[in-house]
């Protein structure tokens, strides 16, 4: 009964070895097969589920180029509208630069007539002194001539025509010369031996200019 029960057992461990030894031969066989499998994988083309071949992958690819030039565009855009706001700025200001600077000059223009029509004014009424001056002084007598008082009357008199020059007043020439009716006032005729017909043969009331301008007209007398 022993020696039998001995024979049972060497007999089971002997199936257990063959079933072992058979799984370890299945398993060697199956990771033959999974490297096969993954060196045929290796040599399966590109086809559809490829990313790399996929046309909606490539699109998708794309897209990002689409943004980039979208994106290129809208800064192009920008500094095309910031060129037209400068470009009006700038010719506002030009504008501007240009009305003041028509504005200044109408400002002199203004301010120089106004100052001449003050200074038109000035002389007309300091001529009539002038006139006073001369016809006092013509009539001192001729022994009165270096008298104190009679000299002072000289020397204001002569001061009041050399500031009147300084101002560009001058006296207008007359005796002597052919009527001018833009310069001369003639108030009446007269017979003369000396000069000839139109000719001014008698000066009543000298005239003056005002920087080549007429302040008050000669008033004279022409010969017939």
């Amino acid at each position: 009964m022993a020696e039998q029960e001995k024979e049972e057992q060497k007999a089971a461990e002997v199936k257990e070895e063959e079933a072992g030894a058979g799984e370890t031969i299945e398993d060697e066989d199956t990771e033959k097969n999974g490297e096969g499998v993954t060196e045929e994988a290796e040599d399966i083309p590109e086809t559809e589920d490829n990313p790399e071949t996929d046309p909606d992958t490539d699109s998708r690819k794309g897209r990002p180029e689409k943004k980039t030039s979208r994106k290129q565009t809208k800064p192009d855009k920008k500094a095309d509208v910031y060129k037209d706001q400068i470009a009006q700025l700038e010719d506002r200001v030009k504008r501007q630069l240009a009305e003041f600077e028509n504005f200044r000059n109408r400002s002199e223009k203004e301010k120089q007539a106004m100052f001449e029509t003050g200074a038109r004014s000035v002389i007309e009424k300091i001529l009539p002194v002038v006139d006073n001056f001369e016809r006092g002084l013509a009539t001192v007598p001729e022994d009165k001539q270096d008298d104190p008082f009679v000299d002072g009357m000289n020397r204001v008199y002569k001061q009041l025509l050399t500031e009147l020059d300084n101002m560009d007043v001058k006296p207008i020439e007359a005796l002597g010369q052919e009527f001018d009716p833009s310069l001369h006032n003639a108030v009446m005729q007269v017979e003369s031996g000396e000069y000839e017909s139109g000719i001014v043969a008698q000066e009543l009331q000298k005239g003056y200019t005002y920087r080549d301008t007429v302040v008050r007209h000669s008033m004279v007398a022409v010969a017939e």
